[in-house]
Formats: C-alpha cells, sequence, structure tokens
C-alpha cells in the first residue's frame, strides 16, 4: 500500500509540470529509499547483531507510539512501528527564504501539501545549491537540518536514526508532534500546522512525565525546555525589532538597522548563554551560521500561534477530543478568520519577551 501512495504523489509531480520535474523526482526517490531501508522494530530488536542499547530505545519508542495513540487520540496506524538507518545526520535539508528588507517567508506550492514555506531536499548538496540560487537572486536564506518529517499519512512513517538517540522526553516530544500532523493539516498555512503540532507535542510530554515519573528525566527536560523557550522568547524579541526596523525609512537605512539587531542579537545570545545556561552550547551552531531575516522566520513559523493553542487547550479542559474539536472548526475558517480567531485566543502571545 505504501507504494501505492508514492506512485499517486509521482502521478500529481507529473501533472505539475515538467519545470519542477527534477525536484519532484528527488523528493520521490528520497522517500522510496527511505521506505526501503525501514524494518518492523520486532524484526530489528530480534536481530542478535542490533546493539543492545537500540533495542531497548526502540521498545521504548514502541511505548511511546502506543501511548500516543492511546492517552493523546493520534492517529492509530503503522506510523513509527519500523526503524530505517539513514546513516546521515538529517532526513532532509529544508531551504527557507525571505526578501532582504523583510521576514515574510516566501512559499512554494506542491500538489499533496499545498503552499509550504520551506522546500526540503534528501540531499544536502543540493538543498545548498537551491540556497545559492535563492542567494544570487537577493533572497536572505537558511538551510535547516530537519530530523523527522510527517508525510501526512501517506506512508507508514518510520523512526530514523536521526532522531532516535534523543533523550527520551525530546523522543516522546518528536513523535507526538509527528503524528499530530497526521491528524490535521490545513494547505497553506504553515505556522497553524507547525503551531498546533507544538502545542500537541508539549501536552503530550508533560503526560507521559506523569505517568512516567523519573526525577532525572523531569528535571532534564524541565532545563531542556527553560532553554528552548528563552531561545524562543528572544528570537520572538527580535522579530519585532525587525519588523520595526524595515517599517519606515530607505533601503540604506533599513540594511544599517538591520545590520545592529543582528550584533545586538549575537551579543544577547551570548549574554544568555553565559548567564542564564551557565555555558550551554546546544544552540551555537544556530547562531553560528551567519544569521539572516530566514533563520528568525523561519523559527517563528513554529511558534507564533502556541501561546493561542495552549490557551484553547486549557478552555477545553484539557481534554483532547474536544480541543481537537475546536481546532477542526478553526481550520474550517478560511486563514484571515482563523488567525482573528486565534489571535483572540492568546492576544500578547507575540509579544513575549525575556525579562
Amino acid at each position: 500500500m505504501r507504494w501505492a501512495g508514492l506512485a499517486v504523489v509521482v502521478s500529481a509531480a507529473l501533472l505539475a509540470g515538467c519545470s519542477h520535474l527534477g525536484y519532484y523526482w528527488q523528493a520521490a526517490q528520497g522517500q522510496r529509499e527511505l521506505l526501503a531501508k525501514a524494518r518492523p522494530i520486532e524484526e530489528v530488536v530480534a536481530d542478535p547483531a542490533t546493539d543492545p542499547r537500540l533495542k531497548l530505545r526502540l521498545e521504548k519508542a514502541r511505548e511511546m507510539r502506543a501511548f500516543a495513540s492511546r492517552e493523546l487520540g493520534l492517529p492509530d496506524n503503522r506510523s513509527y512501528t519500523a526503524y530505517a538507518d539513514l546513516k546521515r545526520p538529517a532526513v532532509v535539508w529544508n531551504v527557507f527564504a525571505t526578501p532582504e528588507l523583510s521576514l515574510r517567508l516566501k512559499e512554494w506550492c506542491f500538489p499533496v501539501a499545498g503552499c509550504v514555506t520551506y522546500k526540503g531536499y534528501f540531499s544536502e548538496a543540493a538543498a545548498r545549491k537551491e540556497a545559492d540560487a535563492l542567494r544570487a537572486d537577493g533572497w536572505d536564506v537558511h538551510v535547516g537540518l530537519v530530523p523527522a518529517y510527517s508525510t501526512l499519512g501517506w506512508f507508514d512513517d518510520p523512526l530514523l536514526s536521526t532522531f532516535i538517540w534523543y533523550p527520551e522526553a525530546e523522543l516522546a516530544r518528536l513523535i507526538f508532534h509527528e503524528l499530530a500532523h497526521q491528524l490535521l493539516y490545513v494547505k497553506g498555512d504553515t505556522t497553524f500546522n507547525e503551531s498546533f503540532a507544538s502545542a500537541v507535542e508539549e501536552f503530550g510530554v508533560e503526560r507521559w512525565l506523569a505517568q512516567h515519573p523519573d526525577p532525572k528525566l523531569r528535571a532534564d527536560y524541565d532545563v531542556f525546555n527553560a532553554r528552548k523557550r528563552d531561545f524562543q522568547a528572544l528570537l520572538a524579541q527580535y522579530r519585532a525589532r525587525l519588523e520595526a526596523a524595515y517599517a519606515s525609512g530607505s533601503d540604506a537605512e533599513k540594511r544599517a538597522r538591520k545590520t545592529q539587531v543582528f550584533a545586538d542579537l549575537q551579543a544577547d545570545y551570548r549574554r544568555m548563554k553565559t548567564e542564564r545556561w551557565g555555558g550551554f552550547a546546544g544552540y551555537d551552531r544556530w547562531f553560528g551560521q551567519g544569521l539572516t531575516n530566514a533563520h528568525l522566520a523561519s523559527v517563528g513559523s513554529y511558534t507564533q500561534w502556541l501561546p493561542a493553542f495552549r490557551a484553547l487547550l486549557k478552555r477545553e479542559g484539557n481534554d483532547m477530543p474536544r480541543f481537537y474539536a475546536a481546532v477542526q472548526q478553526l481550520a474550517r475558517l478560511d486563514k484571515p478568520q482563523r488567525e482573528q480567531a486565534l489571535a483572540a485566543l492568546a492576544p500578547m502571545a507575540p509579544s513575549v519577551a525575556l525579562q
């Protein structure tokens, strides 16, 4: 059945026109190779050659997968019941782009996923080539490593070597997030989709930790989560500064402000790393890339409406079926109405800042 789904995607790609055929072909080939490497968890665990540590981790992931459907109401299917060793650091590389003096992400439109604010490649070299072409045309560009993605139920998404060794709570978070995309996906609204999945993952991890009490696991996750929220708040603060910098003046003035904003962001990150995180360097790679508008805009697409979804979940009494029903109602609205409803749920959400 999964190959039949792949045939549907390839057929849609052909109908979309020859100009994009090379891109669609690499996507279809990459998906096919990924699925070909996937082996059922039972088979991997039974294999005497499998590292005992991997066996334990796959068993834990299987528990998380069952928990996701039983406790969170997420799809009960064969996704995350197999494992694939990709022998590379990412499953895909996403290319994000914005104009030089704007935080508005460029959109690409596809037959199945609709319009999205990134373009994914199974080859890092191909992603870098696309990024270079965009830069040559004047775009700000960011290439991000992606450990996992959802095929929205078209295929049986496997567990991957790119994320299987994440800390336990992080592994659970990722599984819950990707399954949430299978439950609900609105074509052409990346920010809505990612913020919804982030809310599901956040609540899911809290429920997982409550049912699997372990002081060290809890403490490690709390530290991780605090740092992530610090990171998100810092970027939200500087996205707001960039928006203000681009609101008026000549292009030369805007470029000067842009340079200063990014210099201040780097300085604030170094200060936060030292004063709040005790030297934790987990975000050094992100800040060491030569930051652009696309870096800040790409992170914003995952978090902009997260406070609104948190508020909606709380309003529905943390009851997942009621929460999903309310989200489905939002999904049926046109985009301007949907954004207005989300803004009303958490009107102060976009101005979160570090204290």
